[in-house]
């Protein structure tokens, strides 16, 4: 499965980004998807996740700021990233699982795309 991830780079602190993946259409109607960030030093962690019915999760540390949605018909993952802090600074990585149907950083049947850096300051 590849995946490609665009849209970070470095924003100010109260700022926002959209991150994209570009992903094939087949896993769409199948598959979980979301992103996984990597802060230096850190181990990956989920951010949010979506299924293949739309049901949509997100981590308590980015609840009420990002938003994860999928256009199907374009074959894209989005993450708006909203009200950016310090602490989200992080390689963002788009992940798919077509087995458990929720990407997790520890589950083998988890794939994931080169990583985006988003890098933000103060």
């Amino acid at each position: 499965v590849q995946l490609v991830e665009s849209g970070g780079g470095p924003v100010q602190a109260g700022g926002s980004l959209k991150l994209s993946c570009a992903a094939p259409g087949s896993i769409f109607n199948s598959c979980g998807m979301g992103w996984v960030r990597q802060a230096p030093g850190k181990e990956r962690e989920l951010v949010s996740s979506i299924s293949f019915d739309g049901t949509t999760n997100y981590a308590d540390s980015v609840k009420g700021r990002f938003t994860i949605s999928q256009d199907n018909a374009k074959n894209m993952l989005y993450l708006q990233m909203n009200s950016l802090k310090t602490e989200d600074t992080a390689v963002y990585f788009c992940a798919v699982d077509c087995v458990t149907g929720r990407p997790r950083p520890e589950y083998e049947s988890t794939y994931w795309g080169q990583g985006t850096q988003v890098t933000v300051s103060s």
